[in-house]
């Protein structure tokens, strides 16, 4: 049994509702700091952390939104942290919602163990849950401990490598009880399967079984801290967070099982040796302070005044919640803060030198929720700009575009709540207030007939004139080969150095249809024209080119076309048809569906869809597949949009046009 002198870091992950803040804040009562109450927490939208001493070692407890549009910030806590403990109620639903969890875990190798919440009112079968929650886990859950009923109520539980029982004490605190005689089958029908886990991955272990050797609880407690460490299995916890049911064990748990820094910083591929060496998790801009840090510290101490990335650390704080208190230095396997190191992003590992980025750092998610913003002031114009920068430096999962057709700001995220949560950032704590508008639909308009004009352009006002003069044929192209222009004048009627002034001026033509759209998919052959030798000039080529377009394309029947998107959704199975209804009830067409390559008991439904359809979409696809739902998208093609629709999208944005 190892008892580390470097502090250990545990972050509390799962989804949301199953009690992570009650339980995070029932351990550090339990060993006696200060809880951080939820109500200073703004309802776990971001990371909080906090430090505390259990049986003489250090331990920092890190709690994570559970919330699927805030899963970033739990990401990157997870992937500083020596073990992951997953927090999940008695509700069989759950299991959906821990798949892309325990998928996450599996894949960056991080250890975890299972705290399974028993509410008081709760029958069901443990044996049962397990059962549904080892269908979403590539890895064995293996129960430690096993609950103790009376009269429907969880009074206590049994652990099953020393074999003893657990309640509570009038005051609340853990004592020792018997175990009934009617429990004891049960037990013993537990353990062995414990023991049949363990033994499947360690053949002296198998052996001994095999013989009727009874393991001591040492040798117990050393393979599992082995196989954890390994990431070979899950043990599972049970308790009660709100009453402190099962919190000793979960935490003598952690202590026998959880491993060090150096193990995982082998995990990791890190050097025990070299310079100092931090690893940002959360980056915050705060008013007055400036850019803040949140770091692991893998080697060496970090000290207010030394250099990191070629910076000089101002301030080296230890977070307890909302509070922070300044320490002189943070040393191997603690959580702390440093200042202004402006080269270091979420994510990066710094020393004295510079700054490197991993490679398995979890990339953001493409977002699937966008508002169009700007600055309630015109003045802060170039403020928002810098706001922005800070916003996404502090939450990679927020993205920032331009709209190429209105030049107007996008601010893209993971869902409604998400985009609140950051525009009211971006009022209070980087003070830009900002107003939110309509999202523009990239619309664009095209041709049907094919047909030939003559254009002219002339103008006399006193020494040289203005004078241009084209033939052109225009046909529409097949959708999605954008544009083509080529010349066919013969003879040098038009000369060769005003065709390109042509080409320009078509362009500048087609920038804004008769509909009022850009236009695309066509093509344009200059065919004829003629000039003047004194009044003819590239300006002159170019407002004809225009003209030519400007007089055509209202009779070549043109017709609005709207983006298509291609969206992959990722849904729960059992929510796959409510899903598939949201698709065709706004004008999507579905492609079909089939089984969630990385996670058990989902299905991907592939479809294409209008973008105009896409506004709000996460929202209903969130309350059907209850919060778990959500999509990838990308641009795939334009489509004709006729009838009614199109009458209402043309006048609207005409409206639009006079208005501005």
């Amino acid at each position: 049994m190892k008892h580390p002198a470097t502090p250990r870091v545990v972050t509390l992950v799962g989804p949301q509702g199953v009690g992570k803040t009650t339980l995070f804040d029932s351990l550090l009562r339990f060993t006696g700091a200060d809880p951080v109450r939820a109500a200073e927490r703004s309802m776990t939208l971001e990371l909080s952390v906090a430090h505390t001493d259990f049986l003489g070692e250090q331990w920092t407890f890190i709690d994570s939104p559970g919330a699927p549009e805030f899963s970033q910030e739990s990401r990157h806590a997870l992937m500083v942290c020596d073990a992951a403990l997953v927090v999940c109620d008695a509700s069989p639903e759950r299991a959906a919602a821990l798949a892309p969890l325990f998928a996450f875990l599996d894949t960056h190798r991080i250890p975890h163990l299972l705290f399974l919440d028993l509410m008081e009112e709760e029958e069901g079968s443990v044996r049962e849950l397990l059962d549904t929650l080892q269908a979403v886990s590539s890895r064995p859950l293996v129960l430690r401990e096993i609950p103790l009923r009376q009269g429907g109520q969880v009074v206590g539980v049994v652990d099953l490598v020393s074999e003893r029982a657990w309640g509570l004490e009038k005051e609340g605190r853990p004592a020792l009880m018997s175990l009934p005689e009617a429990d004891r089958p049960r037990e013993e029908a537990a353990r062995r399967q414990l023991l049949e886990r363990l033994a499947d991955q360690d053949d002296r272990l198998l052996e001994q079984l095999l013989e009727d050797v009874v393991p001591p609880p040492e040798s117990l407690y050393g393979h599992l801290e082995q196989a954890l460490r390994e990431d070979r299995l899950v043990p599972v916890f049970l308790g009660s967070a709100e009453r402190g049911l099962g919190l000793e064990r979960l935490l003598k748990g952690l202590r026998h099982e959880v491993p060090s820094v150096e193990e995982t910083r082998e995990r990791l591929g890190l050097s025990a040796e070299g310079l100092p060496l931090v690893q940002s998790f959360k980056t915050q801009h705060l008013p007055h302070v400036g850019k803040q840090s949140m770091v692991r510290v893998w080697r060496g101490q970090v000290e207010d005044g030394s250099t990191l990335a070629d910076s000089r650390v101002v301030g080296v704080h230890r977070v307890q919640g909302t509070k922070q208190q300044v320490v002189g230095a943070g040393r191997v396997g603690e959580v702390v803060t440093v200042g202004r190191v402006e080269a270091m992003r979420t994510g990066d590992f710094a020393d004295p030198q510079g700054v490197r980025h991993p490679g398995l750092w979890p990339l953001a998610p493409p977002p699937v929720h966008q508002v169009a913003i700007v600055a309630e002031k015109r003045t802060d114009d170039v403020k928002l700009t810098s706001a922005l920068a800070r916003l996404v430096e502090e939450d990679p999962s927020l993205h920032v575009d331009q709209e190429a057709d209105s030049q107007m700001l996008l601010l893209g995220g993971q869902g409604e709540m998400h985009l609140r949560a950051a525009l009211e950032h971006l009022r209070t704590r980087l003070r830009v207030p900002v107003a939110t508008r309509p999202l523009p639909i990239p619309y664009r308009e095209t041709i049907r007939r094919h047909g030939s004009h003559h254009a002219r352009f002339k103008r006399q006002s006193g020494g040289h004139g203005q004078f241009g003069d084209v033939v052109v044929d225009v046909q529409p192209l097949p959708r999605g080969e954008m544009f083509r222009f080529t010349s066919a004048v013969v003879g040098g009627v038009v000369p060769k150095q005003y065709i390109p002034a042509v080409e320009e001026g078509v362009h500048d033509g087609l920038r804004r249809g008769p509909l009022g759209f850009p236009v695309v998919d066509v093509a344009v052959t200059l065919t004829g024209g003629t000039y003047h030798s004194v009044d003819s000039s590239d300006q002159a080529f170019r407002t004809t080119g225009r003209l030519a377009m400007v007089e055509i394309l209202p009779k070549l029947e043109p017709v609005l076309l709207e983006p298509i998107l291609h969206v992959d959704i990722h849904v729960p199975r059992e929510a796959t048809s409510r899903a598939q209804r949201l698709v065709t009830g706004r004008r999507g067409q579905l492609l079909g569906f089939e089984a969630h390559a990385e996670l058990p008991g989902w299905d991907v439904i592939t479809a294409y869809v209008p973008q105009a359809e896409m506004r709000g979409f996460i929202v209903e696809l969130r309350s059907a597949t209850s919060g778990l739902g959500h999509f990838v998208m990308r641009h795939d093609h334009y489509a004709e949009l006729v009838g009614k629709q199109a009458e209402r999208v043309v006048s609207h944005h005409q409206q639009e046009a006079t208005e501005r």
